[in-house]
């Protein structure tokens, strides 16, 4: 069972690190405008939601190897499910080739989260 843990904390690790990787790539790139997303203008609503956002794998780290065996399981499969849909929706608002394979290589991450977590017994 402990196994298992480790494993959760280590696909979330994954994830957010590829979550990095991305927003370092596209600062470089030159992908990156301060203060917009494409052509909108940040809000501090949409910081602060991306902020959240960009939390649930961190959070999830820390959960993997503190809470119960069968709440970390399914908040594990509900909140990597959450986070696939949400970048399977964002996927195609992304310019670069670099961006869709690490959204592609997160979605990966996302699944095998949720294959661990279910198949935990």
């Amino acid at each position: 069972m402990e196994d298992i843990r480790i494993i959760l904390a280590g696909t979330w690790i994954a994830l957010m690190l590829t979550y990095l990787l991305g927003d370092v790539m596209r600062i470089f790139a030159g992908d990156f405008t301060a203060g917009q997303i494409g052509n909108m203008q940040i809000s501090q609503g949409m910081l602060l939601f991306m902020a959240i956002i960009m939390l649930f794998p961190i959070v999830m780290l820390l959960l993997s190897l503190t809470l119960t065996y069968p709440l970390i399981r399914w908040l594990s499969i509900v909140i990597a499910i959450f986070l696939f849909i949400f970048n399977i929706i964002g996927l195609p608002g992304y310019p670069g080739l670099y961006d869709k394979f690490l959204i592609v290589v997160g979605l990966v991450f996302n699944v095998m989260t949720v294959w661990y977590a279910w198949s935990w017994t």
